[in-house]
């Protein structure tokens, strides 16, 4: 007993308690010192967290310095598949890891920018890392979309500006609507962006930031989304059991359960009453609960700013509520809206404190920084992922399409434009890019109309034309529009319809050298108007073309010999070679005064084998002449020894020339073939003169068919030469089918501008399809009339087609209108023309022969050398 006398009265063991005792007694004196001094606390962390934040963005600021961008400009048949469109998604995200090790989460993304300033209708680009540079810049959309470097942009501080940051509403598992590809998804934002008006200072810029989603941040959302749908799952099937309770109390309660227990042989009893077996929650799939975070493939994290601008106040929140209706076309279950706050009528969001300086952080650096509900698929992104497609459409800016400005030289008026807004404008090509223009459509369609006002403009402008209309119709409609004081030295009017009952008519010599023109030059452009007009070749004529230009070069020999001696009056015309061919003493005469200047084989062919010719091989040319000289118009105006008319000159001096044949019969065929031949040589005559001293010249064709019916291979030759020479044409036809086919081609290849009129599919077909029918034949065809759809070249680039309403010349030129002093113009375009009575130049024609017959008896055995002869305007 006395040896447990000491365990019996020893305590507990403190020796083990004492340092878990002290352990907790520590811990609680510290978490009574933290209470205590909580502050101190929160300060500690408050600094950490700043200075680390602070770390952060000068990382992420220095990251940001070596960003990169691109411009994506696609084309009008740009028309991707999803598939291409996928792997563009795929290259940005992988584009967006492209960074130094170092670099933080916040700089690594990918940005699409979408901006309109006024300069384009929405342009595309995409910034990224420097790195990724090879990755961004080698798309899978082919030849279609060009990417170009770009510069960095530079906006100036506009008056008022609106920021706004959208997120993501809805169930956060849910996708964004598919939209299809047709029409294009962008088509909402180019439409919220069409109104824009650049002159006021508008602007709008789209930025999504694209950034691979982070593996512990999708962990984290999938936990939450798996513990909440559990969750959820458990409360339903909790409600679902209180429920089936008490549907099994109130059964059992009724008075039909009680009478039913009374007509049966058991008995009531607690036993008896039913067993309700409550719900078991149902399992949680994960495809279903997590929808689609439920892939790790192809899933980022996106983040959305806008920002919008304008020196008027209210145009930017407008433009910035347009945007987000826009927006609105990607949303379903889930959808796109604006971050922040709505206090009755106020909102606090991206334009207030605190969040205004985070936003133009990123908004400056590129930096993102994406709310936590904002998890895509590239999937959903599909419409953003590339440029405007064929599928949209694209608003003509005064940057695509320059406005009209009346006496600017550098402008062409084209039509009117109607934009998005209602407003419309006068909108023109650059002259210099205007190289030929060919107009379609029906008769009364307007495009003469058109045709008119521009040559009004360009006159106005002080720029030179010839405008040839057979049917004259065009010259009592411009005449209101060119009676100005300045403009009436410079008009013409050559009228061969002979009106009135004492008309006047200028002057014309085809043959005449008092112009200073090439004798070869002259030879080869009246025999090519006569093989043109009368289907001449060297396999149908070769007798006639060979007695033709024979006869021309002893004619065009003598008029030398003529101007040489001081006496142009006595030159010869184009009625002599009937004299020439069967006059003997004439001819003899006629190759006696030019022997030195013909060369040897063309008097060895006089000589040897023109006696050889039997008389009726004269025929076929003599009778072409002889009915011009029938015609007492054509016989005056190609009947003069100097005729005023040099369109060369024209050309030099920037005359306005009305020009109007008198009709499209044989007869006037010719003479337009003429007329037609002569205004091509004119032009190519121009190689003398140094390509930076050639005045633009402008010749408008209206009636085509007319006019080619003459003279094809001239028409299609002049739409292939003329454009070396600074000479520009412009047609107007209406079927374009009608034309021969050199023209119809030459036309279609080398038009700067295209455009139709209302008529038949038929005939607009031909046009549409160079287009890509796009717009459809139906569509032209329903048009209203004086509505136009025209492709035009802008900067290098094809604008178009745009639907243009034609100018009207009452309207658009109502300034310009001087009624009272049309009789003036009139006057002052005859005189200018050297226009005579009829009668006065019929008589000198007749006279002279026996001048003509004079001059060579005179000069019979006189050798004169062969003399270039100066250049001299007849039009002053």
């Amino acid at each position: 007993m006395d040896s447990a006398a000491p365990y019996l009265t020893h305590g507990p063991d403190h020796t083990a308690a004492g340092p878990v005792l002290g352990l907790v007694t520590g811990l609680v004196h510290a978490a009574d010192w933290v209470y205590g001094h909580w502050y101190l606390l929160a300060l500690v962390i408050t600094v950490c967290w700043l200075v680390g934040e602070w770390v952060v963005r000068r990382l992420a600021a220095k990251a940001s310095a070596q960003r990169m961008a691109l411009e994506l400009v696609s084309t009008r048949h740009f028309d991707p598949s999803l598939e291409e469109i996928f792997r563009r998604g795929v290259q940005l995200a992988r584009a967006s890891t492209a960074m130094p090790w170092w670099a933080p989460r916040r700089a690594k993304s990918v940005q699409i920018r979408l901006r309109a300033d006024g300069s384009a209708p929405l342009r595309y680009r995409v910034e990224g890392p420097a790195g990724g540079e090879r990755l961004l810049s080698v798309t899978p959309f082919g030849p279609d979309v060009t990417v170009n470097r770009a510069r960095p942009t530079v906006d100036t501080p506009r008056a008022h500006t609106v920021r706004a940051e959208f997120i993501l509403r809805g169930k956060i598992i849910s996708p964004l609507r598919e939209v299809p590809l047709k029409p294009d998804p962008l088509q909402p934002l180019v439409d919220a962006v069409a109104d824009l008006r650049a002159e006021l200072g508008d602007l709008a810029e789209i930025r999504l930031d694209i950034q691979r989603a982070p593996k512990w941040a999708l962990r984290e959302r999938r936990l939450q989304l798996m513990g909440a749908a559990r969750r959820s799952e458990r409360r339903e099937a909790q409600r679902a059991a209180r429920w089936l309770r008490q549907d099994a109390s109130g059964i059992e309660d009724s008075l039909g359960w009680h009478l039913q227990q009374m007509l049966t042989d058991k008995p009531a009893s607690g036993a008896g009453r039913r067993l309700v077996m409550p719900p078991v929650p149902r399992r949680v799939e994960p495809a279903e609960a997590l929808g689609k975070l439920a892939e790790d493939g192809h899933l980022v994290r996106v983040q959305l700013l806008v920002m919008c601008a304008s020196h008027i106040e209210g145009r930017a929140e407008a433009r910035l509520a347009q945007l987000q209706a826009a927006l609105d076309v990607f949303g379903g279950r889930s959808r796109w809206a604006m971050r922040g706050w709505r206090l009755g009528p106020w909102r606090i969001g991206a334009d207030h404190w605190p969040t205004r300086k985070g936003f133009e952080r990123r908004w400056k650096l590129g930096h993102c920084q994406p709310p936590r509900a904002n998890w895509l698929r590239l999937e959903e992104l599909t419409g953003l992922l590339k440029p405007p497609t064929v599928h949209c459409r694209l608003p003509v800016l005064a940057g695509d399409l320059p406005t009209f400005s009346f006496g600017d030289r550098r402008l062409l008026l084209q039509g009117i434009y109607r934009g998005p807004d209602g407003r419309e404008r006068l909108v023109a090509t650059y002259a210099e890019e205007t190289l030929f223009e060919v107009g379609v459509g029906k008769a009364g369609g307007g495009k003469t109309e058109r045709a008119l006002a521009q040559a009004i403009g360009w006159a106005h402008a002080g720029g030179g034309l010839v405008f040839v209309d057979p049917h004259r119709d065009s010259w009592p409609r411009a005449v209101p529009f060119l009676a100005h004081d300045h403009l009436m030295p410079r008009i013409a009017l050559v009228d061969l319809n002979g009106l009135g009952a004492n008309p006047r008519v200028s002057s014309w010599n085809p043959l005449g050298m008092h112009h200073g023109q090439a004798a070869h030059e002259v030879v080869e452009a009246i025999a090519d108007a006569y093989a043109s007009a009368l289907a001449w070749d060297d396999a149908t004529a070769p007798r006639a073309l060979t007695i033709l230009t024979a006869a021309l070069t002893v004619l065009v020999a003598i008029n030398e010999t003529a101007c040489q001696a001081g006496q142009p009056e006595d030159q010869a015309t184009i009625f002599h070679v009937r004299a020439l061919l069967t006059d003997p003493g004439f001819r003899k005469a006629a190759l006696a005064a030019v022997a030195g200047r013909l060369d040897e084989e063309t008097r060895a062919w006089w000589q040897s084998v023109f006696p050889t010719l039997p008389p009726d091989a004269f025929a076929v040319v003599l009778n072409p002449i002889a009915r011009l000289a029938a015609n007492p118009v054509s016989r005056a105006f190609l009947g003069q020894p100097a005729g005023v008319y040099n369109i060369r000159a024209a050309m030099d001096t920037q005359m306005i020339v009305w020009v109007c044949p008198g009709g499209n019969g044989p007869t006037d065929r010719l003479l337009t073939a003429l007329l037609a031949r002569d205004l091509l040589r004119a032009a190519r005559s121009r190689r003398d003169t140094p390509e930076a001293k050639r005045v633009p010249f402008r010749p408008y064709f209206d009636e085509l068919i007319t006019l080619t019916g003459a003279a094809p291979e001239t028409i299609a030759a002049m739409f292939e030469d003329l454009r070396k020479y600074k000479c520009h044409v412009h047609g107007m036809t209406q079927l374009l089918s009608r034309l021969p086919a050199p023209v119809r081609l030459s036309l279609v290849q080398n038009a700067s501008t295209l455009a139709t009129t209302a008529g038949s599919k038929s005939a607009i077909a031909p046009i549409t399809a160079e287009w890509g029918d796009e717009p459809s034949p139906d569509r032209v065809a329903t048009m209203e009339r004086f509505e136009h759809y025209v492709s035009m070249n802008v900067r290098g680039r094809r604008v178009g087609p745009v639907r243009l309403r034609g100018p009207h010349l009452d309207d658009v030129f109502a300034a310009q209108a001087r009624p009272k002093q049309v009789v003036a113009l009139e006057r002052a375009a005859q005189a200018n023309a050297h226009a005579l009575p009829l009668e006065t130049l019929t008589d000198r024609a007749a006279q002279q022969f026996g001048r003509v017959a004079a001059f060579l008896a005179a000069h019979a055995r006189a050798g004169v050398a062969p003399v270039r002869l100066s250049k001299e305007n007849e039009w002053n």
